[in-house]
């Protein structure tokens, strides 16, 4: 089925100088325009001051309004430069074109509430969609919805599904904040669902470039790391207790790099090290920092949003030095991030609005 739509929408671009530092969003009433984008307005801001940041780049910040009242959650970059997102305020797929501002927008069906957006090994867009209870996919070409129910009882019936991710065998792996994680076998219909070991809490998920899937528990405050024969998972304590380990992403080491958003911290958990694995934490800067998403990118630099500052931070693991970049909107609240080279997206859900950062690297 498809009720998609197009919509062309206006772009803002922000000169960045690098500054030196360190669920769902409010209602946003003024419609989004319906024509062609003007030439983008440039300025150059002052960033945040904090630790000092000694890479020389420039990075650009451009913005970009979807449909008002999408609300949009999680975004996912594709080899093309367009740039799925999930408008879980309005219960639709959409895609955007950085090239002329357009926007594509998919129904999702009665009672669609979707949180997290991947692509698969397919190229399609899949989504965890908390008001189905379901994993969907949308057929970039026909933009036909396909979808897969969970369980209708038991501890899937409910699941608050949040994200997902494919290992290297091309089975899905997600979590629910309910206090589930689970699979969709590559190539089949059959969801398992497991209950997770600390009950509540299950939300970021990240596969590592040897094929581990980890999971990150908001309410239980760890890292899960997932057998991916038995299903089982085992937990791995953070240093902090209490820490809110929200989401995770691992770099090219192999290292599960999580945002601890009670903590307001940036945590790494090598598990190469000796001893079964070490932990390191850094809170970020600022004076209420609040780290919910994490991303890493193709140089192995980390990249967090902060909602205390409401920026986007980028943290070197080398140097240990992090680098403020404040957000177009007040509020943003990003809440995820992806990407591709030279490139970091997000989603401002409080505003209505896709932005990237341009790191010209």
């Amino acid at each position: 089925m498809r009720t998609g739509w197009r919509h062309r929408v206006a772009a803002s671009v922000l000169v960045l100088a690098a500054a030196c530092a360190a669920d769902d969003g409010g209602e946003r009433t003024a419609d989004a325009t319906t024509t062609e984008p003007p030439p983008p307005a440039t300025s150059t801001t002052a960033a945040t001051p904090g630790t000092t940041s000694t890479r020389p780049t420039t990075p650009v910040m451009q913005s970009y309004d979807v449909p008002a009242g999408s609300h949009p959650h999680d975004v996912a970059v594709a080899a093309d430069g367009t740039v799925w997102y999930t408008a879980q305020g309005a219960g639709r797929l959409g895609l955007l074109d950085p090239r002329t501002g357009a926007v594509d927008e998919v129904d999702l069906g009665a009672g669609s509430r979707p949180h997290g957006v991947i692509l698969g090994p397919d190229g399609a867009p899949w989504i965890t969609d908390g008001g189905l209870n379901a994993i969907v996919r949308v057929d970039p070409v026909t933009r036909e919805v396909r979808t897969f129910p969970l369980p209708a009882e038991g501890v899937a019936a409910d699941a608050n599904l949040n994200t997902a991710v494919f290992d290297g065998d091309g089975t899905l792996w997600f979590t629910g904040q309910s206090g589930v994680y689970g699979r969709l076998t590559a190539g089949s219909d059959d969801i398992e669902v497991f209950a997770a070991p600390r009950g509540r809490g299950p939300y970021g998920i990240a596969v590592t470039p040897g094929g581990d899937v980890y999971y990150a528990s908001l309410a239980a405050n760890h890292l899960a790391r997932i057998d991916r024969g038995t299903g089982q998972a085992t937990v791995l304590e953070p240093p902090t207790g209490g820490q809110g380990t929200r989401r995770v992403w691992a770099d090219s080491r192999g290292r599960l790099w999580t945002s601890q958003w009670e903590a307001g911290q940036v945590a790494v958990y090598d598990p190469s090290a000796p001893n079964g694995g070490a932990w390191q934490e850094w809170r970020l800067p600022g004076a209420a920092p609040a780290a919910y998403a994490v991303y890493v990118d193709d140089r192995d630099d980390v990249w967090l949003s902060d909602f205390g500052a409401n920026a986007l931070v980028r943290f070197d693991p080398d140097t240990e030095e992090f680098t403020s970049f404040p957000l177009p909107s007040s509020p943003g609240e990003v809440r995820q991030l992806h990407g591709k080279p030279g490139e970091v997206w997000g989603a401002e859900s409080a505003a209505d609005k896709l932005v990237v950062v341009r790191t010209g690297a």
